[in-house]
Order: C-alpha cells, then structure tokens, then sequence
C-alpha cells in the first residue's frame, strides 16, 4: 500500500487543552506545508521524522518519550523491516541510524513497549532463518494480498536489542502484540488454531487466552486507555465464493486486506461489536484518549483503491468525521499515553518516491 504521488497536504493530532486551534494562533512552518487547511482544526506543530524507507507501526514508550517503530531503509543497512526506537524530539533520523533493537535477521512486525521503558515486545522469523522471507508475487488475479509468514514468533529484548525471552512457540504465526496501558496484559494473532484469532496473554507469555472465533482475519488489536476494552481489523468472509477464497489464500500463507471493518469488544471477548460498514479496507484502529472514539485508516471513500485517510468514529459506530486531506497514504495513527500527540506513517512530503515516514503532530481537536 504505498503509493507513488506528488507532494501534498497532510495532518496529524495533539491534545493540549481540547480547544481547536484560532487562525491566530502561533504555529510551525511545518504545519503551512505538510498540513491541508482542513487538517489544522485538528493538527499543529507538526514533524516529520523519518526521510526514506517505509516506516511505520511506531509505538510510544510509557513515558511517551520515545518510539519503536520497523523500517526497512535501506540506507540503515537493513534488507526488509528491522526494529528502530528513537528520542522523537531530539534525534536526528536524517542524518543518523536510531537504535537498533532486533536481530538484524528475519524479518519483523508490530514492536512494542513494555512497562518501565526498558524492554520491547515485537514479532519476528528470525528463528526461521536469517535471510528476509520471500515477498509475495504480484498476482495474477490483481488481487492484492499480505504475507502471514508461518516462521513469526513473539519475543522481547532489552534497549541493546539482546533478546530476553521467546513467548510463543506454537507452530503458525504469531505476531501483531501489543500491551495494555495498564501493563498486565497483551492482546496479539495467532494461526494456532488454523484461522488468524485474537488471544490475550500475561506479559511474561502464560495464561494464553483465544479471544475471537469467527472466521475471518481478526488483527491489529489495541487496548482501551482503561485496559478494559479492545479495538481491531477483522475480515469475515460470508459467501461460499468468499469463504474458499479467504481459506485458498490462507493455506498459501496468505491474506487479503481489502475489505475489513473495525469491532470493538471486552478485554476478554465479550460483548463484540460491529462498528463500521463503509466498505473496503477499514484497518491501523486506536482508541482517542477519551476511549469514546476511535481513530483509524480507510479507503472507503477512494475509487482506486487509494488514497486512504484518516477518520474517528464513536465507539458506537456514529459520527464519522474525517481528519486528514491527503491524496496519498495516512495511516498507523496512534495517540501518546499523554494524549497531547499523535505520531502517523504517511507517503506524503516524499518527494515523489513511494517511501512512507514517521510524523508526530499535537492533537488539538478535542
């Protein structure tokens, strides 16, 4: 999903006082080129952080002081996604490699802090050998598919990238974890049972809990800032036509992200809930720091499958509203424990590559 286009407007989030920002209000110079007019009710300040590769999936540290996010930038000495963290305000990524924290071998997905800021949870298939797994081929069908790779496990390392402990073994993949602000629990995907299921898990790996059943992709899950909820993606294949699809393309390895709507439910998978119907790819979901909200990517409104922007929606499925402008790429929107920001991955400002980078704003819509 990234896409060649020019440069264009873009947009981003902080919550100082929850009052839109006046005209006449001080802001960047950054804000007049990287932010479409409608964008700043609900953006200020706003930073690019990264200038080349694709970035993205970048998670704040429960301090919000620092970020860990993949890049495949190649000009890091990396062949496909690798695990960064970075000093957001004061690093340079222009002109220095952050820190490393994985292997360097395999590939990665969906790293995460874990309570205290010292140690990171992310997903790889470095124990399935130390070159990058093989992308995908273009389809002959056209149709566009991500890769489920069989060899991901779950692990933690340290700030130094030693790894701590490996907390799934099971056979199939394991990926996409992420932990609870209130740092007990984690929420992640597994094919453990033959389909991609939420479960839930201590941090330290024990008392695995399978939270979803139905079939059909259930991932990128997130908690509710009070821990007792849970946000994410899920595709559910109905039709006989759709349901031998999703399950061919599975026994491949594979998945088709095109058409997904967003559930909110209890920590535990209770009470699960359908909370939107717009059509194509619904996807990268997390709660406003309220946790009445929740703010995401879609495509709905594009002919062409892009561009996709950013919306918010109540957690009851009403009052739509949409907040970014661009004619590129914004996704991966996640708000600072804090709520005052909201770091993004974005095409846009990159100068007509297909590179996709990092971008923190304050949030100032409330």
């Amino acid at each position: 999903m990234r896409y060649l286009i020019l440069l264009f407007i873009a947009v981003l989030f902080s919550c100082s006082n929850g009052k839109q920002t006046t005209q006449t209000e001080a802001r960047s110079a950054t804000d007049s080129l990287l932010l479409h007019p409608e964008e700043m009710k609900y953006f200020k300040n706003i930073k690019q952080l990264t200038f080349g590769g694709n970035n993205a999936e970048a998670y704040w540290s429960f301090d919000d002081t620092h970020l860990v996010f993949q890049s495949d930038y190649a000009e890091w000495g990396v062949n496909c996604d690798q695990i960064f963290i970075t000093d957001w305000r004061n690093d340079d990524l222009k002109s220095n490699r952050p820190q490393m924290i994985s292997t360097g071998l395999g590939r990665t997905t969906c790293s995460y802090y874990l309570p205290g800021n010292q140690t990171i949870v992310y997903g790889s298939t470095h124990l399935g050998g130390e070159n990058c797994p093989p992308v995908p081929e273009r389809r002959t069908d056209g149709k566009y598919v991500w890769p489920i790779y069989e060899s991901f496990d779950i692990f933690t390392a340290d700030l130094e990238g030693n790894i701590q402990a490996q907390l799934t073994n099971e056979p199939g993949y394991d990926a996409e974890a992420t932990v609870s602000p209130k740092g007990d629990r984690m929420v992640f995907t597994s094919m453990r049972t033959g389909d991609l299921e939420l479960y839930t898990m201590n941090i330290d790996g024990t008392d695995v809990k399978q939270i979803t059943s139905d079939l059909g992709y259930d991932g990128g899950a997130f908690f509710s800032p009070d821990g007792e909820k849970l946000i994410w993606r899920a595709s559910r294949p109905k039709t006989d036509e759709e349901i031998k699809e999703y399950k061919d393309l599975l026994a491949e390895g594979l998945v088709m992200p095109t058409q997904m709507e967003l559930y909110v439910a209890n920590a535990d998978g209770s009470d699960a809930k359908k909370i939107t119907d717009l059509g194509q790819a619904n996807w990268a979901p997390f709660f406003h720091p309220s946790g009445e909200k929740i703010i995401f990517a879609s495509n709905h409104k594009s002919e062409r499958g892009f561009p996709f922007n950013l919306y918010m929606i109540n957690i009851d499925g009403t009052g739509l509203t949409r907040i970014t402008h661009d004619e590129t790429f914004d996704a991966f929107p996640v708000f600072s424990n804090d709520g005052k920001y909201l770091v993004f991955s974005s095409n846009r400002n990159n100068g007509g590559t297909r590179d996709t980078n990092l971008f923190v704003a304050e949030w100032i819509g409330g």
